[in-house]
């Protein structure tokens, strides 16, 4: 006996109702990110390795821990894609489009890491991206997307929390008082900071080990540093917002885990899911990324949310229905051997109605059952005697009341459908 496969570990296969579930929270997104003006980008799966050690940095856990690395037959060096916002720079800097930029992605990432539920080793993201303009407005505009889209698909528990990273010049001097306050702390942190607080110390402010949260609490804070441009932009954010009705917590310790982020950083948390692992989408402005991948001066925002993630959130909410009805509407019954289902069926789905049969030679009473279980609103029966006559007989599978079936003339059945479905 030849050997089974597996999907490989920390992957997941995507089907039957599960899978109805990702085409609505995909087809919202796309629904919201038009009416907001943004078109689809698709980039490809692995770039040059320089793309992602620029951007995320090369010091940072994704690129020495997590990153798929291969030299290609080439002998060139690629990474497969661990988030989705670089390879979007990527392809403004090649392509040189008009900005304001906007574009939304839906794609697999990829990191090694140890899998858990909602966090998988090939994960999805649905993400949003706007290169060419520092206005705040589109800082307003990104995060509002993203609050109107887990409000659409029907999300309800969950808080926008909101800091300013600063840009270089702030952020850097606000560093190096970080640094000054840490380097007398040192032993109180966690294991891990032990070792790199002074090569990468905003991450600490990014750690949830308890004992690096009560030093960091404890010291300087972050907006407490930022200079006047990058508080008035940050104010301008906020107030915006505020509007808009949408209400923000400021989190000081928010830095997000790359080190592109400049400026405005957000992250959505659900208060249905375990505090350990609730953000749901998150992003920020990156406005030196672009210059980092050999392009010109360009501020960026943009945002990327984990589909697995998200469904956890919709599922502990209690919304587990299909945001897209899969249901067909009507159900062909044949058992003439003749396969008249098939040309019946083209024309009804040519027609804009969804329809399906059974396949085989199944007999009148098995075809009924798949009939049922479809959820078809209608059946349409052929057997040998509505050939002979031609005729097509029409039965409600849905009427709460008992209906006689109804018989029509071959050429009259679509015209007859459509009327009942009212179209």
């Amino acid at each position: 006996m030849s050997e089974v496969f597996q999907a490989p570990v920390g992957t997941h296969d995507v089907l039957g109702d599960e899978s109805a579930r990702w085409e609505g929270v995909i087809a919202t997104f796309a629904q919201l990110a038009y009416r907001y003006g943004f078109s689809m980008i698709v980039t490809p799966t692995f770039e040059d390795v320089g793309v992602f050690n620029r951007g995320i940095g090369e010091k940072s856990e994704v690129a020495t821990k997590e990153m798929y690395v291969f030299e290609d037959r080439g002998g060139r060096s690629y990474a497969l894609r661990p988030e989705g916002t670089a390879p979007v720079v990527r392809a403004f800097v090649q392509h040189n489009p008009t900005p304001p930029f906007k574009a939304w992605y839906f794609t697999p990432a990829f990191r090694y890491e140890r899998p858990q539920k909602g966090r998988y080793r090939e994960h999805h993201q649905l993400g949003a991206e706007v290169l060419g303009s520092e206005d705040p407005a589109i800082d307003i505009e990104v995060i509002s997307l993203l609050n109107d889209y887990f409000r659409a698909v029907g999300l309800k528990r969950f808080r926008i929390l909101i800091n300013s990273m600063g840009h270089d010049e702030c952020r850097l001097a606000y560093v190096e008082t970080l640094k000054a306050y840490l380097a007398a702390r040192v032993d109180s942190l966690c294991a891990e900071h032990q070792k790199v607080w002074d090569t990468n110390t905003l991450r600490l402010l990014d750690c949830k080990k308890s004992e690096c949260i009560s030093v960091t609490d404890a010291g300087p804070q972050l907006p407490d540093h930022l200079c006047a441009d990058c508080d008035a932009h940050f104010e301008k954010v906020k107030y915006g917002l505020d509007a808009l009705g949408i209400a923000c917590e400021r989190a000081p310790r928010l830095v997000r885990g790359f080190d592109y982020y400049t400026r405005t950083t957000f992250e959505f948390v659900s208060d249905a899911l375990d505090g350990a692992q609730n953000a749901i989408g998150g992003g920020g402005r990156y406005d030196k990324l672009a210059e980092q991948l050999g392009g010109s001066p360009t501020p960026g925002i943009g945002f990327g949310s984990g589909v697995e993630r998200l469904l956890l959130a919709l599922e502990a909410e209690g919304v587990t229905k299909p945001l897209i009805d899969r249901t067909p509407s009507v159900f062909v019954v044949d058992t003439t051997e003749d396969d008249v289902a098939t040309a019946l069926c083209y024309e009804l789905r040519a027609a804009g109605i969804a329809a399906v049969r059974a396949y085989d030679n199944r007999s009148m009473k098995a075809q009924m059952k798949v009939a049922d279980k479809s959820g078809a609103r209608f059946a349409l029966l052929i057997g040998p005697q509505e050939l002979a006559a031609g005729e097509i007989t029409i039965r409600d599978l849905r009427s709460a009341e008992k209906v006689e079936q109804v018989s029509f003339p071959r050429s009259e059945v679509l015209a007859e459908v459509l009327l009942r479905l009212g179209k």
